[in-house]
């Protein structure tokens, strides 16, 4: 009795797995394989795949060379602030070696030191410029009256000439 049990229970079990594969859809075609005809097949998933490797690939090149242009603007910015406070410290001795001197001297550390009477002002002012790259310099303007002295103006301004580029013809409105 067992046995005729065991025999039924292993009937009873190929047949839902028959049933089961008849579910999913898995037929065998003529020549043996095995064919899935519900969902997509491994050669769209590949296609995926090769999409986002590429996809990824772009992106991180765009990274890189964003980098490096990041890194040009920083390294540009470093060497121009560098710069700048070089030339406000030797300013700064220039100013210091100059109020000592009861004569404003014609140069001071290699610097010319110009003098001239400002309209606007109304009095005599010194002025002097020291270079901070290649297109930029300090320009430092000041007064002494009694030993002591008043700073005008201590700016950096553009040496390069500007120029006008009308190459571009743009409408005017009329």
């Amino acid at each position: 009795m067992e046995r005729a049990s065991l025999y039924k229970d292993v009937q009873s079990s190929e047949k839902e797995a028959y049933i089961l594969a008849s579910n999913r859809n898995i037929n065998q075609s003529k020549g043996g394989n095995i064919v899935n005809k519900s969902g997509i097949g491994v050669g769209s998933a590949s296609i995926v795949l090769v999409f986002a490797v590429l996809c990824l690939t772009i992106f991180s090149l765009i990274t890189y060379v964003v980098a490096g242009n990041e890194k040009a603007l920083v390294d540009a910015k470093a060497e121009l602030v560098t710069g700048y406070y070089e030339a406000d410290a030797a300013a700064e001795l220039i100013l210091s070696e100059i109020i000592a001197e009861d004569i404003t001297p014609e140069t001071v550390r290699g610097i010319k030191i110009n003098s001239g009477w400002d309209k606007n002002l109304g009095m005599e002012t010194t002025y002097f410029h020291l270079p901070i790259s290649d297109i930029k310099a300090l320009y430092v303007n000041f007064t002494i009256r009694d030993g002591s002295f008043d700073i005008l103006s201590w700016r950096m301004y553009d040496t390069d000439e500007w120029e006008i580029d009308d190459s571009i013809n743009i409408w005017d409105g009329n």
